[in-house]
This record gives structure tokens, C-alpha cells and sequence, in this order.
């Protein structure tokens, strides 16, 4: 088999790999929207929470393709860390009544008499507290008590733990919390999907949150198939490997697959990234073998000792200081400027 047909074969694999990954973490977003739509009216809050790479935003994304398909979708918001107004709560509730507006024609007026009657409801120095309550949570009980509705809504937000925000996630969660214990009988639902971080943690830990543990949904199986073909396919396009085996007998061993996938404790993102640092070819500056690679990466603190090590290879090439000396520069320049 050629070069340019192994890489076909495991692109393919790849693929077809993660479609059934996909279909099975869309039969558990499913039994989700379920359970957050049609058999709990309470509670009102739904926290699916995990390790980073576990899947959190496919299934936040699935989740709001099927409310919306359904008619349900209020309004959705995914937080992006380092990605500018999507990494703080500077939009976020105009994002979610302008989105409101559109699913639920009927907030729409109440929505313009709030604007018209606090013009500066949207300037950097007001609560978001007050934008909240005047901009989605007073217009949407407004128009529920016009127009009558089959079931409730859902807002979907992922990535809470994404917001670099901390003061305003905080204050997001507590008025959210302090919302629904005044009106416990709105017909209004929130996703939340993110990571476990203790200022999110500490408020969300209740029993008014009805808590989804994506880490308890195990990927091993998935991606142990994933390592064993990616492996297979990459023997036959090095010849380095294939030196190996047909020398020592079958690589990895199955004591390296066990110990790597252990590593792996279920990130698809991790794996991929680890396979690909562990056949990339060898270079001048870094001459080490897949085989020499493998054992390292298992003495490596998940994808920072990951980057670190692809860094370091790439310090020969051309401009490589100017470029991350650069990088550096802007990120420090948009902390101090946001």
C-alpha cells in the first residue's frame, strides 16, 4: 500500500471513529434534553460538567441543534478562552435577548420598551445583574403571561468555565440561582456545559442543579481502537517502524498501548495530539525514534508537556523567536487593553 493511500485509510478510519463517538455521545445529549424538556419540571438548572477534550461542546452543540429543531432554543452562548468579547460577559446578554427576540417573537416588545427606557442598559458600567433581568429574564416572563407555551425553553451555554470573567460568572450564576428561587415557575430551562473550576463548582453544587458527569461516559474503548489502527497504518508508512518490528516483533507492545491509554484517562484531544508527537519524523535537531518518543510521553503532564516539547523541536527554524516573541507581546497586549 502506498504512502498516499495509508494516509486515505486513516483519514477515513479517523473519521468514521469519531462519527460513532459522535452518535453515541448524541444518544446521551438525547436522554439530556429529555430529561431537562420533558420529564423534570425541576429543576430548572442543568450542569453537564468533565474533563477537558471529554466532548462537552458536541454535546452542547447537539443539544442546541435539537432544541432548536424543536422549537425550544431560547438562545445559546459559547464562552472561548483568549477569543476576545467571547471570553468575557461583555455580550453576553445582548447575545442572548437578540437571539431571544428571534426564537420567541413575543419578547421582542418588551425587550424595545426595556431599551427605551434604559438607554444605557448596554454600557460596560452596568451590572450584568441588570441586563439580565431587563434585557432577558423581565421580557421573557412578560411574554410568557401573554402567549401561552407548550413546555419550556432552553438556553444552552458552554464553556462556562471559559470566561475569563470570574467576577461575572460568578455574579451570572448567583442571579440565576436567586432568579429561580423567586419564579420557580417559569417555564425556562439552562445547559450549562464546562469544566469543573472551584468558583463555578462552589455555587453550582446544589440541589437545585441537576448535575451530568461526562467523565463517567468512558471514550477508553474508543480510543484504544483509535491508537491500534492509527499504530497499524503508521508502520506501514515508516520505515523506521517497520525496521522495528520485523527486528523486535510487534510495536507498540500491548503493556505500552495499556500504560499510554491509561495516560490518556479518556481525551480524544490528547490522544490525537500524543500520536501525532510520537510518529512525527525525525529531524537533524531531534533524531529520536517513535520508539524513543512513546515512553516520553508518558512522563509528560498532559498537552502542556505536549507543547512544550513541540516547541522545543521547532526552535531551529527561521524567525521561531521573532514569531512567539510576538505571540507573546499580543497576548500580553490584550490583557492589558481588555
Amino acid at each position: 500500500m502506498d504512502e498516499r493511500s495509508c494516509a486515505d485509510q486513516y483519514s477515513h478510519f479517523r473519521h468514521q471513529l469519531i462519527v460513532g463517538a459522535g452518535q453515541r455521545k448524541t444518544e446521551f445529549t438525547v436522554t439530556t434534553v429529555h430529561a431537562l424538556v420533558v420529564y423534570t419540571p425541576t429543576p430548572h438548572i442543568y450542569w453537564l460538567h468533565g474533563f477537558a477534550g471529554c466532548g462537552k461542546s458536541a454535546v452542547s452543540l447537539k443539544t442546541a441543534d435539537i432544541l432548536e429543531a424543536s422549537g425550544r432554543l431560547l438562545a445559546s452562548y459559547f464562552f472561548f478562552r483568549n477569543a476576545g468579547e467571547r471570553s468575557t460577559m461583555k455580550r453576553f446578554a445582548a447575545t442572548l435577548a437578540t437571539q431571544m427576540a428571534s426564537a420567541f417573537p413575543a419578547t421582542a416588545p418588551f425587550i424595545d420598551v426595556a431599551l427605551s427606557a434604559n438607554p444605557g442598559i448596554l454600557n460596560d458600567c452596568v451590572s450584568l445583574t441588570r441586563q439580565l433581568e431587563r434585557l432577558v429574564y423581565k421580557p421573557f416572563q412578560s411574554a410568557v403571561n401573554k402567549v401561552a407555551t407548550k413546555g419550556p425553553f432552553i438556553i444552552v451555554i458552554d464553556g462556562l468555565d471559559e470566561c475569563e470573567d470570574k467576577r461575572g460568572a460568578e455574579e451570572f450564576i448567583d442571579h440565576m440561582l436567586d432568579f429561580y428561587e423567586e419564579y420557580p415557575d417559569i417555564p425556562l430551562r439552562i445547559f450549562l456545559a464546562g469544566r469543573v473550576e472551584q468558583h463555578i463548582r462552589e455555587r453550582l453544587e446544589t440541589d437545585v442543579v441537576r448535575l451530568g458527569n461526562l467523565d463517567s461516559h468512558s471514550a477508553r474503548k474508543d480510543i484504544e481502537r483509535f491508537l491500534e489502527a492509527s499504530f497499524q497504518i503508521a508502520a506501514k508508512r515508516d520505515r523506521v517502524i517497520r525496521a522495528y518490528v520485523r527486528a523486535r516483533g510487534s510495536w507498540p507492545t500491548q503493556l505500552d498501548m495499556d500504560k499510554l491509554i491509561e495516560h490518556i484517562n479518556g481525551s480524544f484531544v490528547l490522544a490525537s495530539t500524543m500520536f501525532k508527537y510520537i510518529v512525527q519524523p525525525a529531524t537533524q535537531e531531534d533524531p529520536t525514534t517513535p520508539m524513543d518518543r512513546l515512553p516520553l510521553t508518558l512522563e509528560m503532564n498532559g498537552l502542556d508537556g505536549l507543547y512544550v516539547q513541540a516547541l522545543a523541536r521547532s526552535q531551529h527554524l527561521t524567525h521561531f523567536r521573532e514569531i512567539i516573541s510576538t505571540i507573546a507581546l499580543l497576548e500580553d497586549h490584550s490583557r492589558v487593553s481588555g
